[in-house]
Parts: structure tokens; sequence; C-alpha cells
């Protein structure tokens, strides 16, 4: 019994059968940017002539091809997850001064920078005076996640609460909060400058809750976690919030001298006298009776806040924290 061979698809018979003054080269930059390897169309030619000098045979030939394609399309994927994370600035690591902040925990954030805490789920706080690096170590991790294949958002903290406000208005919120569910790590940066109003904070601690166990979340801020009632203007809403943040996290305290104070500082030295010495003097003293301030300000108990709250205070090493009876908002220790 003679087996009935099927027709070839009329495209591919024509293409097959029928003769073409093509040359083949062009067929062949047409064939490969239909298939989508644009480093094959670049780069085919130049790697025959040096497998031709090699002597190397055509599995070699097309190794070395393969090589080059998935070299380039995972370079082109890093830029374009880089694009997405929309960062202000792309920084890195190796500009970081590690030294100048001696209260930042270095193996711990070269270990952050591998990206396992974000396959974990796991989240991250970095807490510290204005101009310690902060939001630095936040891009420099977000750059490293890219870099890992993950999908990485960057915004602040008052402009995703406007974006949040925005979108309701617009009916369009579920969407934003699906696409921020979505993304592996949302690094929400500068939590603490400008306090929120009431559907504001309830907003973001939507978001937050929603990503809870289901994706990596990087805050920054310069409150103490103690503080952050005054942002989000509820015990109840920033005790729930910390319970959820602080369960899985990696704190980061960042306590050194500004780095932009610094920077200002040095570039004075290398000028000659004039009046911009008294002003940077009456600078460092503004800046340090800030510091004073905060650090000798009056703190709520943590323990004030739900009893909920209180278990991610013994599974988060805050170390403010101390189990006592809970106190009222008023009452200071």
């Amino acid at each position: 019994m003679t087996e009935t061979l099927m027709p070839l698809p009329a495209p591919l018979s024509a293409m097959v059968q029928t003769p073409t003054s093509v040359p083949p080269a062009v067929l062949l930059a047409n064939h490969l940017k239909a298939l989508k390897l644009p480093t094959f169309v670049r780069e085919y030619e130049k790697v025959a002539f040096e497998a031709a000098q090699d002597r190397a045979d055509y599995p070699r030939y097309l190794l070395r091809l393969c090589e080059l394609e998935r070299i380039d399309r995972e370079r082109r994927m890093v830029e374009r997850r880089i694009r997405m994370a929309k960062f202000p600035h792309t920084k890195s690591f190796d500009t970081f001064d590690f030294a100048a902040q001696p209260s930042l925990n270095e193996a711990l954030v070269l270990e952050l920078a591998r990206g396992e805490w974000i396959e974990q789920r796991r989240n991250v706080i970095a807490l510290g005076p204005s101009g310690t690096g902060k939001t630095h170590a936040a891009l420099a991790l977000g750059l490293a996640a890219c870099q890992k294949g993950q999908s990485v958002a960057f915004i602040t903290a008052a402009a995703l609460v406007h974006d949040l406000m925005e979108a309701r208005d617009e009916r369009r919120l579920r969407m934003l909060q699906k696409h921020l569910a979505s993304v592996k790590l949302l690094i929400l940066d500068e939590l603490g400058y400008v306090p929120f109003t009431a559907v504001g904070g309830e907003l973001l601690f939507e978001v937050l809750s929603q990503r809870y166990e289901r994706g990596s979340t990087l805050i920054t801020s310069n409150l103490p976690f103690d503080e952050w009632t005054s942002v989000f203007g509820s015990e109840r809403l920033t005790g729930a919030l910390l319970d959820r943040l602080t369960h899985h996290v990696h704190i980061l305290e960042m306590n050194g001298e500004s780095f932009r104070l610094a920077s200002s500082r040095k570039r004075q030295k290398d000028r000659p006298e004039n009046r911009e010495g008294s002003n940077m003097q009456y600078l460092e003293t503004a800046i340090g009776r800030a510091k004073s301030a905060s650090a000798t300000a009056p703190r709520a108990r943590c323990c004030s806040l739900p009893r909920r709250s209180s278990r991610s205070c013994r599974s988060s090493r805050m170390r403010s924290c101390r189990p006592g009876p809970p106190t009222s908002p008023s009452r200071t220790r």
C-alpha cells in the first residue's frame, strides 16, 4: 500500500517550486527578520568569515550565532525593564560609599543585590535621615533586580498616592492596582516627607496589603516606625500596615552623615574664603539641630498599636519596640 503525501500549502509550494531572481542574501535577511533574529541578520556574515578562518564546522557556526543572539536579547530585555521601572537615575553600588555609612550592614546589602529576597517575596525598609543614601541604595537594588530578570516599579510615596486618588476619580483605580500588584518589586521612595489624607493613606494601605506575600516592596523613609502614624494619620491603619510589611523584612539602618552636606563641605574647602563659609556653618548647625530634635523627640510606644502589630515588632528587629501595656496617643515615655 503506497502512502499518499499531503500537498504543500499554496504559499510554501510556490516558494519551493517557483524560481526567483531575488538574491539569497536578501531572502535570508527577510526570513531572519520575520523570525525576530536581528543579531543573526547583523552578525551572520562576520561569524561565517571567522568560522571559515578557524575551520569550524556548521554546528559551531550556528552555536556562535545563537550565543550572540541570546546575549543581545538579554541586554535589550534589561534595558526594557529599566525603562519600565521609571528610575529617576540609574545608580549602582559601584558608586556607593559604604565607609561613609558605618551603621549600614554592607554584607546584608550585597547579599540583597543578588535578588534572592525578591524570589522569596520579602521586603526591605531603609530608615535614616535625609541625604544618607537611602534612595541610592534603593535605585541600586532596583537596577540589580532588572538585571536579574525581575520587573520593577519605582515611585515616590507622595506621587503614588496622587496617582491612586487620580485613578479613583477617573474610575481606573482597579487597573492601576492590578499593575502595582503584578510587578515583582515595588520601590516606594521618600515615605514620611509628606503626610497623607485619610483617603490617600487608605489607598496606599490597600496597595501594600495586596502585595503582602505576593511581591516584594522596598520602602525608604526618614522616620522611625513609631512616627509613621503622623504620615497615615491613624494608629489602626499604621499598625496593620507595619504588621504586613515587617512580617518578612530586612531593615537597613542608615544614620550616618548626609552625603550632600559632606560634598558641599568638600567643595567649600576647595574655594577661597568668602561669605559662603558662614552660610555653610549655619547649614551644618541647622541640620545637626534637626537630627538632634528627631533623635530626642518623644516617641509613642510601638505596642500602643493594635494587638496584632505587636507580633510584627518581635519578628522585625524593631529595636525601638519594647513589650508593655497599651498607651494613649497623647502619652509619651
